[in-house]
């Protein structure tokens, strides 16, 4: 992408102001202009998504079910089933940015999958024709649904019995976290939200209680990356990797 695809993608996240009355309406806002540059600094930027396809595929079988890609937007999430994507029922890629689903359509359609589906539309309400899933994921997107615990809820009532939820996103503890969790700094804990809230996302503290407290944890890893640019490398952001089993 280069420096001045970076250099757009910075000015969307810092300086351009987002609009819209609906969460809808922001999030098409937000991304309209960066969609095309989207995916390489995300490489950079949202660590751990490849690392949460494996676990979830090693944890389960996978053939012959459906998944919901819950805020999946480019589909880039899709190369990291492998051989498995063949095998699977259905793949649904929701989200509400449709100039990011109009990239993963295109990627869909060269890349000749067959049984994978996007859909515009509210992962708090979205379901899929088949009626229930055997995954979710929530892949940075959690942290920008205003009502996550819609989300969370809503994915537990749809996942089938036994089904697993897998979710990588940024977040900060509690200033008391629960035994054997990691308890970040003051600064972590204020500076992170408020910066990330300027882009309507908000990494949260209660994320990983509320995951422990509403599904089996099968898989739970703490976990700290850079962010592109940002000026000190030894700042950097939390983020965790979750797999809980209904």
């Amino acid at each position: 992408m280069g420096l001045f695809g970076d250099l757009r993608i910075l000015y969307h996240m810092a300086l351009r102001r987002v609009r819209g009355q609906s969460h809808a309406e922001r999030m098409n806002n937000f991304y309209r202009g960066q969609a095309a540059d989207y995916d390489d600094f995300r490489r950079r930027l949202l660590r751990g998504r490849e690392d949460l396809w494996q676990k979830m595929l090693e944890l389960a079988p996978y053939e012959n079910t459906v998944w919901l890609d819950m805020g999946g937007g480019t589909g880039s999430n899709l190369h990291f089933f492998g051989d498995t994507l063949d095998k699977l029922q259905k793949v649904y890629v929701v989200d509400l940015a449709g100039s990011l689903l109009q990239v993963a359509d295109r990627r869909i359609t060269d890349s000749g999958w067959k049984n994978v589906q996007t859909a515009e539309a509210d992962a708090t309400v979205f379901l899929p024709g088949e009626g229930n899933a055997d995954a979710v994921t929530f892949s940075y997107s959690l942290t920008m649904i205003p009502d996550w615990f819609a989300a969370v809820d809503h994915a537990w009532n749809t996942l089938k019995p036994g089904g697993q939820i897998g979710i990588v996103d940024f977040y900060v503890s509690r200033k008391y976290p629960a035994e054997g969790h990691v308890k970040h700094s003051w600064m972590k804990r204020n500076f992170w939200p408020a910066w990330f809230g300027c882009d309507n996302v908000f990494p949260s503290p209660d994320h990983v209680p509320y995951l422990f407290r509403k599904f089996k944890p099968v898989f739970f890893e703490e976990r700290l990356t850079r962010i592109p640019w940002f000026p000190n490398p030894f700042f950097r952001m939390p983020y965790y990797l979750f797999i809980g089993r209904k």
